[in-house]
């Protein structure tokens, strides 16, 4: 009998690999699973495609974690995330119906090459890029994941020494991890209706741009959202968590996946910075994963649960209206009689 995955502590990769696996193998009719690139280093690029079997084409949410290697609690998000939606849809109405109308693709750990290497050793344990090497002279590895996008590529937050935390890389979608994230999202816009990539640390939930000219169309929509999504976190253990643009709550960056999502025309996109605010910062002690995860799924799911009733609340919505004028046209009639 194989040990039950521990959901309080932090997982190498082997470890999360099995998880994926076994989640699969455990949940065949909800569950698959697609390889969509590979890392530098050669390793399969794979996510969980959640939801139950249609023939259609479905919308979509999609949830990537792990982009920046150090960032422990983001993956470990990602497997409560994964647990939380498959207990609830087998006994929650409102999970049932989110599964029957969307998919969900999720991403447990991105950067997996700068992931194990964060697990290498305690000299290792903040590696936060890539593990590609550099060009020309460079003798640094890695490049920021989260500044490769094609989004206002090089502009604002970035640095063009390789050796930096922020390198955006020799040129947009210069990393193959990027790349993978670009070509699956940007095949499916029509279906994905919300971009969500969690991060650590700060308790900030990000909106679209990072750089501090541009505004979102929605923007005043994507700042509700994400107010509303902070209140249901704070409901859960009194946590705080501030929302805005990366500009105003943070600091200006270009070439997030964030932007490169609502810049495609995905209209939610967002980007969760989890606990703390710096007490310990990308070390997170492991007493603190469940709480953190547990708030961070309260919004995660306020979020989902607000874009999937626009979309599939319009429908009925509409059915409703053509009901209204279809009565009041018989009661109207009925009068003429």
């Amino acid at each position: 009998m194989e040990a039950a995955h521990d959901y309080t502590k932090y997982h190498t990769m082997p470890e999360i690999s099995a998880w994926m696996d076994q989640i699969e193998k455990d949940n065949p009719d909800v569950v698959s699973s697609i390889v969509y690139g590979q890392t530098y280093e050669k390793r399969d690029i794979k996510l969980l495609k959640i939801g139950i079997k249609s023939t259609g084409v479905k919308k979509a949410i999609w949830m990537d974690c792990g982009i920046h290697a150090r960032e422990w609690i983001s993956p470990a998000f990602c497997q409560h995330f994964v647990k939380e939606i498959l207990n609830a849809y087998k006994t929650d109405p409102k999970m049932n119906e989110m599964f029957k109308n969307m998919d969900f693709y999720i991403t447990p750990v991105l950067n997996m090459d700068g992931y194990i290497y964060s697990w290498k050793d305690n000299t290792t344990r903040l590696w936060r890029k890539s593990r590609s090497p550099g060009t020309g002279n460079c003798t640094c590895f890695g490049t920021d994941l989260n500044r490769n996008f094609y989004a206002n590529w090089g502009m604002v937050g970035i640095s063009r020494n390789c050796c930096s935390e922020v390198y955006n890389g020799p040129t947009a979608l210069s990393e193959s991890e990027a790349r993978a994230v670009t070509d699956f999202v940007g095949a499916r816009t029509d279906q994905i209706l919300c971009f969500l990539t969690i991060h650590s640390y700060g308790q900030l939930i990000l909106i679209p741009y990072g750089h501090p000219n541009i505004s979102a169309p929605n923007h005043d929509e994507l700042m509700e959202v994400g107010l509303a999504a902070a209140s249901a976190i704070k409901a859960v253990h009194g946590m705080d968590y501030t929302v805005g643009t990366s500009p105003t709550v943070l600091y200006p960056n270009s070439g997030s996946s964030r932007d490169f999502a609502r810049l495609i025309g995905i209209p939610y996109s967002f980007t969760f910075e989890l606990r703390d605010k710096g007490d310990h910062g990308f070390k997170l002690p492991e007493d603190q994963i469940k709480p953190t995860c547990e708030e961070a799924y309260a919004g995660a799911l306020s979020i989902i649960t607000y874009v999937h009733d626009k979309v599939h609340g319009s429908a009925v919505t509409a059915t409703a209206t053509l009901w209204t004028t279809l009565l009041a046209s018989v009661v109207s009639s009925a009068h003429l009689l």
